[in-house]
């Protein structure tokens, strides 16, 4: 559903950014890069195991489907068609 694809969206973003933003001062701190991508990648870790599995808190708000509907018991064949015209320009 759409609430849920929101939702998750959201989530995966604020993981990313939070966890860009500590990794940058753990990793200004320390002074060294590597820390800050270890956090970043754990972060990203985190958020797909959040927001990549169907969980349940996405699916609240179900979309309704229309009903099937027979096409008739008779059906067309390809050959059955009148071949289109060109017009002349």
């Amino acid at each position: 559903d759409y609430k849920g694809q929101k939702l998750a969206e959201q989530i995966f973003q604020g993981i990313i950014l939070v966890s860009a933003i500590i990794g940058f001062i753990y990793g200004y701190i320390t002074e060294q890069f590597g820390w800050t991508v270890y956090i970043v990648m754990a972060g990203f870790a985190l958020s797909c195991l959040l927001t990549l599995p169907p969980w349940p808190m996405y699916r609240r708000n179900p979309l309704k489907w229309l009903p099937v509907q027979d096409s008739g018991a008779e059906e067309k064949k390809p050959g059955d068609r009148k071949p289109k015209r060109h017009s002349k320009s």
